[in-house]
């Protein structure tokens, strides 16, 4: 199939496509990378009266250290996540989460802000979002709020960005030098969607885990935080019987059904990546897992 008609327009500034967003009667989409949007028009599946072409609008791309953050703006794209010296050392998990997001080609192009927008529940940096505590940044022609990932992913495919807004950028907190994480994440072939997947951060504290963080994706309509799972791996060193009762909590958690795989293979496999993700996390390494 081929997109409809639809009117283009290219911002040339954040406060342009704001002005555009903000006009009235007009059902406007956002264009980034196109890696998700576009084969959604094609297919038809979308069909805005306007696109909005960010992708050159200056300062979107930044990517930089503010504070104790990790700034990473709307248009970084997911290669340089994946490659960035910056990023290996501020937030590893998303080093090791960017090389399973689809193909080369497809890398070179989305966005990260693109593939938060678009809220895919199979998506990787989503749940990297959520497991690290990670600030969503929107702004509007009235102004700019802040929305922690908790509350950012609203549904499938749905967020908390309103029809006027713009992901302006994500704020992270930087890695600090207890800091561990685990990636984990099975698809029937390299580069597919993910069928289940675990994003897990933590900071070691002796022989246990602080701050634990397990966000699974591919299971459900949102990212899931495993608050409970995360609760007893975090009560005491990491013994065979504390993964096993960590493991037993997903029976609780709502995993869809779809045609790519059934919610109880779904569930098999997010019982599997947790106990992959509980190991290596507990080594002092904490490297990623695949």
């Amino acid at each position: 199939m081929k997109p409809a008609e639809v009117d283009y327009v290219r911002a040339e500034t954040v406060e342009h496509a704001l002005a555009l967003l903000a006009e009235t009667g007009v059902d406007s989409k956002v264009l980034a990378g196109g890696q998700s949007l576009m084969p959604l028009l094609a297919m038809r599946l979308a069909g805005p009266e306007r696109l909005i072409d960010i992708g050159r609008v200056p300062g979107l791309d930044r990517l930089e250290i503010v504070g104790d953050r990790l700034v990473i703006g709307a248009l970084v794209r997911h290669h340089r996540v994946a490659t960035d010296p910056l990023v290996a050392r501020a937030a590893p998990l998303l080093a090791a989460a960017a090389p399973h997001v689809a193909h080369p080609a497809i890398r070179n192009r989305g966005t990260f802000g693109g593939s938060l927008s678009h809220a895919d529940p199979a998506s990787e940096f989503p749940a990297c979002a959520l497991a690290l505590g990670a600030d969503i940044v929107l702004v509007s022609a009235a102004g700019r709020r802040t929305v922690p990932a908790e509350t950012f992913f609203e549904g499938l495919y749905q967020t908390a960005l309103g029809p006027d807004e713009l992901l302006l950028e994500v704020s992270i907190p930087v890695a600090t030098p207890d800091a561990r994480f685990a990636f984990v994440e099975f698809a029937r072939r390299s580069g597919d969607y993910a069928l289940a997947g675990l994003a897990a951060a933590a900071r070691a504290d002796g022989d246990r885990l602080a701050d634990l963080r397990l966000a699974f994706f591919g299971i459900g309509d949102v990212p899931v935080l495993a608050a409970e799972a995360a609760a007893i791996l975090a009560s005491g060193p990491h013994a065979e019987t504390a993964i096993a009762a960590a493991v037993a909590t997903l029976d609780a958690i709502e995993v869809r059904d779809s045609a790519a795989a059934g919610a109880a293979y779904r569930r098999h496999l997010a019982r599997v990546a947790l106990r992959r993700a509980a190991r290596a996390l507990a080594r002092p390494e904490a490297a990623a897992c695949r």
